[in-house]
């Protein structure tokens, strides 16, 4: 029985499972079935267009890249990260894929929200950058400046053992965190770098394949599963989400197996232990899709990307909420502050990824293109997250998102 549970629990731990569970929440909810929300699908077209006008002026030829870590590196149109790289000898593509792991599990990791009035006063061009951002080129910095790094002579890399007892004086030093220039989180985002350490130490036989262990030896792993230089997406979550799943602050766990980013809802049934239960799987889908450049680079194929789902973040969120496709039911929780494993903000965040897939279709009819030529990643990219800001500006001075969510910054 016990193993027939933890194959349950694992079965929560990959993008289908999200994908499926976030569709049954839609079809709950087109039924009139659930406590916060009402679905008007008449909205939708207005939505897709909004999303393919920001699309169109970001992209004009329609080239977009995926939604990934890496666009947060390119800076006043200089690519920040390609150019250290393109300038570094690497003895092998693998190397350079190490490296880039390295930094996009890193640089996602430290990637909670900021709080509005942190500021990262960016040395080579002396602006001052919030938010997301920020948080990317302070990260960057860091990486380059060999702080993660056991070996002087090579600061390209994350070294377990430097990680897991990195003090919290280096990292608010390196973020220029102050009084004056708070940032949130920072004891966690600490917390959650060592947590890394320890398990990255901890499995040599994942992390440490080709060199000591790094978290960019999770390259390796993914590596060595690929059949006929091809890996899918979906493989990439099931490591990320397997191997580095035991990091997160406890939260719900089954059978032993933590779930990570996955909530309770009584209105997701299934036949076994994991009814009741949604996975979300957020941020480790955002990683997930910023080491798919990384694997390609190194000669890799990557398929089935359209695998992966849509993101359950405030912003993708917050397009379907001021767009008017979500309404709530109650509308005094407009003013609530919501616990992020509420019933409103599960069901919000679900309907959002299964929401996704459904603009995902309109927009690829409006612009003539494929799920291959144009995949889910890219039209988050468009996309989606940035039409989301957009609206949330328009319809608030502070850009904020429709509703309050409580976080603990390891969700958004």
């Amino acid at each position: 029985m016990a193993d027939s549970s933890e194959q349950q629990a694992r079965s929560l731990l990959s993008a289908g499972a999200v994908r499926a569970r976030a569709g049954q929440m839609l079809e709950i909810g087109l039924a009139g079935g659930l406590n916060h929300f009402t679905i008007d699908l008449g909205r939708m077209d207005g939505v897709a267009d909004a999303v393919v006008a920001v699309t169109r002026k970001a992209y004009p030829t329609l080239d977009i890249p995926f939604h990934a870590r890496w666009r947060h590196f390119v800076l006043g149109g200089v690519d920040r990260w390609a150019r250290l790289a393109n300038a570094n000898s690497w003895p092998d593509r693998a190397a350079r894929a190490r490296a880039e792991f390295d930094l996009a599990i890193v640089s996602v990791l430290l990637d909670a929200g900021a709080g509005a009035v942190w500021r990262y006063r960016d040395t080579a061009t002396g602006r001052g950058i919030g938010r997301s951002e920020g948080l990317a080129i302070a990260s960057l910095d860091m990486f380059a400046a060999g702080l993660f790094s056991g070996d002087d002579r090579a600061p390209f890399r994350v070294d377990a053992d430097v990680i897991a007892r990195l003090p919290l004086s280096a990292l608010a030093s390196a973020f220029q965190a102050s009084d004056a220039n708070p940032l949130l989180g920072l004891e966690g985002r600490t917390d959650l770098l060592r947590r890394l350490g320890r398990q990255v130490a901890e499995r040599p036989d994942i992390f440490g394949l080709r060199d000591t262990p790094r978290p960019g030896g999770l390259f390796d792993h993914i590596a060595a599963q690929a059949n006929d230089g091809t890996i899918a997406a979906p493989a990439i979550l099931s490591a990320v989400l397997n191997q580095l799943g035991p990091i997160w602050p406890s939260r719900l766990e089954l059978a032993g197996i933590p779930l990570g980013d996955c909530w309770r809802h009584p209105a997701i049934t299934a036949d076994d232990a994991t009814s009741g239960l949604i996975p979300l799987h957020k941020l480790s889908q955002w990683l997930s899709y910023s080491l798919i450049e990384p694997l390609q680079r190194a000669g890799l194929e990557v398929t089935d990307i359209d695998g992966l789902t849509g993101l359950a973040e405030y912003r993708n969120g917050g397009l379907f909420v001021d767009h008017e496709v979500l309404r709530l039911r109650d509308a005094a929780d407009i003013e609530r502050a919501h616990a992020v494993d509420s019933l409103l903000v599960v069901e919000w965040r679900a309907l959002t990824v299964a929401l996704l897939d459904r603009l995902a279709d309109s927009i690829r009819v409006k612009l003539g293109r494929s799920p291959e030529s144009l995949p889910l990643a890219s039209i988050l990219e468009g996309g989606t997250w940035a039409a989301g800001r957009a609206i949330a500006f328009a319809r608030r001075p502070d850009g904020a998102p429709p509703l309050k969510v409580i976080s603990d910054g390891t969700v958004f």
